[in-house]
């Protein structure tokens, strides 16, 4: 293989967004992957004609760079972001809390009365952000029961930040309105969002690794940060320049030589969910009632199901169509079963839900993804500082979600790669 200038751990969307940055500044990059494919969480496959996402991606991008590199390059569908809930067997558009209408009135009389009881209280926790946006009642039936299955903690366990500019916060005019009446706006972040029509999710980033040296299943294993050195499992070791890690931190660390207790310590506290995703092919039209939808019946598995086949129809055979649900697992919600029976029973469930009847699926895939998502625990920002400081202090640049260890969008990974690239073009 051969030593290299700049290696790049990961071949992600920011592991590609570094290479394809540093090329356009005339410095070549290997981006080393562990899997036999590139795109990690934005990775596509195909079951038997049918394809399906590494868990849920659809892009609403503002930024004029992003859509340049996406959207310019890949032809795409538009779709509204129009979503469902499923809540004690009743079908509630989204956002739940301006859209009340469908609910019982007693429901709706607990939930009105506590948005309007609502005090502004010391926020030092998830729940208390919750509480003081939506009520209790409100809180204790929706985001708290979501929490649990999607984060796998309490509300309480997590702090807030992250929520601030993801979660919508109804005036008290527009919770009336919702309750009274089913013609309510569309109050989503993004006014539409996007998809390929060929290849699934992973086409959007075609352009930028048909340009990259990937270079497949070279998994490393340590680090030497020192003489600047990777090894692998597999291959001869190779030597580098400069390193740009798009893995998780917490993959990262043990890797080093020679890292100080407190920075193991500290990678070891930095927590993130798991995910089993179920998808499942059918042999009709129409299975799922829109392009996703949340369930917060926390005796069902699965927290929120998609649709592919929505998002294209060429994502499935002619005359078909798939949904894939997400089962959250972490270390402080571990598995009582395994993946499959886990599947198994979520299927059970959704067929229980009214979705499809069993004999009509055709293809059933379920994965396990050990990094889904980043978990906002109270300690993340100590734990996450102390770590990046270290990164910093040996030269080694970091880049993507589970790179920096943060709450980001594909859109926000893509950039983040950028940046990384960027500070060490300026370093040279």
């Amino acid at each position: 293989m051969g030593d290299v200038k700049v290696a790049v751990l990961g071949s992600g969307v920011s592991g590609l967004s570094a290479a394809y940055t540093l090329r356009r500044n005339g410095i070549e990059a290997a981006v080393l992957e562990k899997k036999n494919h590139y795109g990690g969480l934005c990775s596509s496959f195909t079951v038997d004609g049918f394809t399906f996402d590494t868990f849920a991606h659809l892009a609403f991008s503002k930024n004029s760079y992003v859509n340049g590199l996406f959207e310019d390059k890949t032809e795409y569908f538009v779709h509204m972001p129009e979503a469902l809930n499923y809540y004690d067997g009743i079908w509630v558009r989204n956002p739940v809390q301006n859209n009340l209408f469908p609910l019982k009135v007693e429901e709706k009389i607990e939930i009105i009365k506590g948005f309007i009881g609502r005090w502004d209280r010391s926020v030092f926790n998830f729940d208390d952000w919750l509480r003081n946006q939506y009520g209790d009642y409100f809180t204790d039936h929706f985001p708290a029961r979501y929490t649990r299955k999607y984060w796998t903690v309490e509300s309480r366990e997590l702090e807030s930040k992250w929520a601030e500019n993801r979660m919508y916060k109804p005036s008290i005019d527009e919770v009336l309105r919702g309750a009274m009446s089913e013609d309510t706006p569309n109050v989503h972040y993004s006014k539409e969002m996007h998809y390929p029509k060929f290849g699934g999710f992973q086409a959007f980033l075609a352009p930028l690794a048909e340009e990259a040296d990937i270079r497949f299943s070279m998994e490393v294993c340590e680090i030497d940060q020192k003489s600047k050195t990777l090894s692998f499992l597999d291959h001869e070791p190779m030597a580098y320049d400069r390193l740009i890690s798009t893995i998780p931190l917490t993959e990262l660390i043990p890797m080093l030589k020679n890292v100080p207790w407190e920075v193991r310590k500290s990678a070891e506290g930095l927590d993130y969910t798991s995910g089993i995703m179920v998808s499942l092919g059918f042999n009709r039209k129409n299975v799922s009632p829109s392009l996703w939808f949340y369930i917060y019946d926390e005796e069902i598995y699965p927290s929120r199901v998609y649709s592919p086949s929505i998002k294209s129809p060429n994502n499935v055979p002619e005359g078909c169509s798939s949904i894939q649900a997400e089962i959250y697992f972490s270390k402080r919600k571990p598995l009582t079963e395994l993946p499959g029976v886990i599947a198994e029973k979520a299927i059970e469930q959704m067929a229980r839900m009214g979705l499809f009847k069993e004999n009509e699926i055709l293809v059933k895939d379920v994965r396990v993804e050990k990094y889904a998502n980043v978990m906002f625990t109270r300690e993340i920002y100590h734990n996450r500082k102390i770590v990046r400081d270290y990164l910093d202090s040996v030269g080694i640049l970091y880049a993507g979600r589970f790179g920096e260890w943060d709450y980001l969008w594909v859109d926000q990974s893509l950039l983040s790669g950028k940046r990384a690239a960027e500070k060490l073009v300026d370093d040279l």
